[in-house]
């Protein structure tokens, strides 16, 4: 009884033993969700690549949009003092011209 127990103890440990292992199939499946892993990794990195590239062109764009805006802002200025002067310059000769207008009726 105890041989036959033994035997059938050990059976058991074998068959445990060997349905633990990993089988050829089992392998197989590892590395195929390995590979997909791998791929999802590349697309992702790809995916990252595309959108800094798309994000650096947009900076570029924002960047001449803002010298353009400053370019805009510097002719404004640049109007308005020509635009003050040219008032000056129009009172000073109103002004010329009433006085010559005053001398003229004193006279």
């Amino acid at each position: 009884m105890n041989k036959s127990l033994l035997v059938i103890s050990m059976m058991l440990a074998l068959a445990i033993a060997a349905g633990g292992c990993a089988t050829k199939g089992d392998l197989e499946d590892m590395q195929a969700r390995e590979k997909a892993i791998a791929a999802k990794a590349d697309q992702a990195a790809l995916d990252a690549q595309a959108a800094k590239a798309t994000a650096d062109e947009a900076m570029l764009k924002a960047n001449e949009a803002v010298a353009r805006a400053e370019e805009a802002e510097r002719r404004a200025i640049e109007r308005e003092r020509i635009a003050a002067e040219k008032e000056r310059i129009a009172e000073e000769k109103a002004r010329q011209a009433d006085a010559a207008f005053q001398k003229s009726m004193k006279k």
